[in-house]
C-alpha cells in the first residue's frame, strides 16, 4: 500500500503509476534528504515529539540508508514515487514501525523545498568554483598579452586598434557579475522551509531555528503558504546560468570567428578540436559551437520553469514536480561548459603576428587622425569630417592612412605635421588610451591587478 493510500480503495492504475513517478531524476536528491530528515528526526526527539530513542534508531537507519546508496545496493521503486517516499519506504522496512513517525510534522511539500534549497546552495558554490577557475584562466592569458595588438570592433566591422589582453578582460567582467550574481542568488536560496507543512505549518511544537541551525541555512522561511510554493530561488539560479552561458557563448562566438581562416587569430589545440569525416584539411572549433548551441538549452530550462510557475495558485500543485528535471539540467549544462571552456582557453595558441597585421588594416587609426587635429585646435566634429575625406581618398587609392605624405596631409589641413605619423601608429593608438577602462599596457596590467583582488573574496 501507498504511504498515503488510507482513504483509497484502488490500487494505483500502472500507467498513472509510471507517469506520477519522479524517482527517475529526483534520486539525486538522496543525500539532501536523508540529511533533511536526520535533522528534522533529531529535533522531534529533542522537541519530546517522539521519544530520544526513536529519533536515534531513526538516525542511525538513515546514516545506514546513505552508506548503501553511495555504496550502490539500494533500489529505488517506481511505485514509491519519489525520493522522499522510497527513503521513508526503506527505512521503515529495515527499523519497522518507529520509521513511520519520521513523517510527523512534516510533509512531503516542505521536504522538497528544503532538498532543492540544499541542493542549489551546493550547486551554487561549486558554479562559482568552475568560474574562478576560468577567470583565473583569463587573467593569466591578459597578462601574457597586454602588448599583443589586435583591431577592435563594432558592428563586426574593424573599429579601433586595442590589445588581445584588453579584450581578454572583458569577458572577465563579465564572468565577475556573475559571480557576484550568484552570491546575491544564494542569500534567497538559504532560507529553511521545514516547518511549513503541506501549506499550514504543523499543530507539533517544532524547533525550527533548531533544523535551521543543524542544515546550516541562515534563515528559516516566513509564510508557510510560501514556503512550499515558493521555486522563485530556482528560476532565479536557472536565470544566472542563462547569463552564465549568455557571456560563454558571445566568447565561443569569437573564439569561432578567429579560428578562421579569414581571421586565423588563433588556433584551437587538436584537444578541444575535431575533424571531419569526409574532409581531410579541416579542423573545427567543435567544443566552442558546443558550448554556444547549449546556451539555448538553458534558455529553455528557464523559459520551462518560468511558464509552469507562471499560473500556479497557491500552495503546493503536482505541476512543481516538472521544475526538478529543467533545474537540473541547467546546473549540469552550465558546469560541464565552465569545465571545457577554461582547458580550452589554456591550450589555444595565439596568433600574435596576424592580430597585429589585423590592426594595421581597415583604417583602424583614423578617429586618432581625428583626435590629432582635434589636439591642435581644430574643432572635432570639422576634424573627423576632414579624416572621412581622407579615407574616402584612401580607399579609393587603395592606401592606408599612414602611407599618404604629409603634403597630402598639409592640402586639406595646415594643422597636420611630420609628428603625425608616429601618433597614428598601431602601437601608439593603444598606448595613449590610457584612462582607466581602456587599452593601454599599464592600464590593461592595473586592471589584471584589480581583477585579482576582486576574485579573493570568491575564494
Amino acid at each position: 500500500m501507498k504511504l498515503w493510500g488510507g482513504r483509497f480503495q484502488k490500487t494505483t492504475d500502472k500507467l498513472v503509476e509510471d507517469f506520477h513517478s519522479s524517482i527517475s531524476f529526483d534520486q539525486r536528491l538522496y543525500r539532501q534528504d536523508i540529511t533533511g530528515s536526520i535533522a528534522h528526526a533529531r529535533m522531534l526527539g529533542q522537541c519530546g515529539i517522539i521519544t530520544t530513542e526513536e529519533a536515534a534508531q531513526i538516525i542511525a537507519g538513515l546514516e545506514q540508508i546513505l552508506a548503501d546508496i553511495e555504496a550502490g545496493t539500494v533500489a529505488f521503486e517506481v511505485g514509491a514515487e519519489d525520493i522522499h517516499m522510497n527513503v521513508e519506504k526503506i527505512l521503515t522496512e529495515r527499523i519497522g514501525i518507529v520509521g513511520k513517525k519520521l513523517h510527523t510534522g512534516r510533509s512531503r511539500n516542505d521536504q522538497v523545498a528544503l532538498d532543492i534549497r540544499m541542493y542549489l546552495k551546493d550547486a551554487v558554490k561549486a558554479t562559482q568554483q568552475l568560474l574562478l577557475t576560468l577567470e583565473n584562466e583569463i587573467l593569466q592569458l591578459a597578462e601574457a598579452h597586454v602588448e599583443t595588438w589586435m583591431p577592435g570592433y563594432t558592428h563586426l566591422q574593424k573599429a579601433q586598434p586595442i590589445t588581445f589582453g584588453h579584450h581578454m578582460l572583458a569577458y572577465f567582467q563579465m564572468f565577475l557579475r556573475d559571480l557576484e550574481r550568484l552570491t546575491d542568488c544564494h542569500k534567497r536560496i538559504d532560507y529553511m522551509p521545514l516547518g511549513s507543512g503541506a501549506l499550514a505549518g504543523t499543530t507539533f511544537p517544532l524547533d525550527r531555528e533548531m533544523v535551521r541551525a543543524e542544515l546550516g541555512f541562515a534563515y528559516v522561511t516566513a509564510n508557510s503558504l510560501d514556503g512550499v510554493s515558493d521555486r522563485d530561488f530556482a528560476i532565479e539560479f536557472t536565470a544566472c546560468a542563462s547569463l552564465i552561458m549568455l557571456h560563454l557563448s558571445r566568447l565561443c562566438e569569437e573564439l569561432i570567428l578567429w579560428s578562421t581562416g579569414e581571421f586565423a587569430f588563433i588556433s584551437m589545440d587538436d584537444a578541444y578540436a575535431t575533424g571531419s569525416s569526409i574532409m581531410p584539411q579541416k579542423k573545427n572549433p567543435d567544443v566552442a559551437e558546443l558550448v554556444r548551441g547549449k546556451t539555448g538549452r538553458v534558455y529553455g530550462d528557464l523559459m520551462g520553469l518560468l511558464t509552469i510557475m507562471k499560473g500556479l495558485p497557491l500552495a503546493y500543485n503536482k505541476d512543481m514536480q516538472e521544475d526538478k528535471e529543467a533545474l537540473f539540467d541547467a546546473v549540469d549544462t552550465v558546469q560541464k561548459c565552465l569545465l571545457v571552456t577554461a582547458p580550452m582557453l589554456k591550450t589555444m595558441t595565439v596568433r600574435k603576428e596576424n592580430m597585429a597585421q589585423g590592426a594595421k588594416g581597415g583604417f583602424t587609426n583614423a578617429t586618432d587622425v581625428a583626435d590629432y587635429l582635434a589636439k591642435k585646435g581644430v574643432p572635432f566634429r570639422a576634424a573627423h569630417e576632414i579624416v572621412g575625406k581622407l579615407v574616402l581618398e584612401c580607399s579609393e587609392r587603395k592606401l592606408a592612412l599612414e602611407e599618404l605624405t604629409l603634403p597630402e596631409y598639409q592640402a586639406v589641413s595646415s594643422a597636420f605635421a611630420a609628428d603625425l605619423y608616429d601618433y597614428i601608429t598601431v602601437e601608439h593608438c593603444a598606448r595613449a588610451r590610457s584612462i582607466p577602462g581602456g587599452p593601454a599596457p599599464q592600464t590593461v596590467l592595473a586592471a589584471i591587478a584589480q581583477g585579482k583582488k576582486a576574485l579573493e573574496i570568491f575564494a
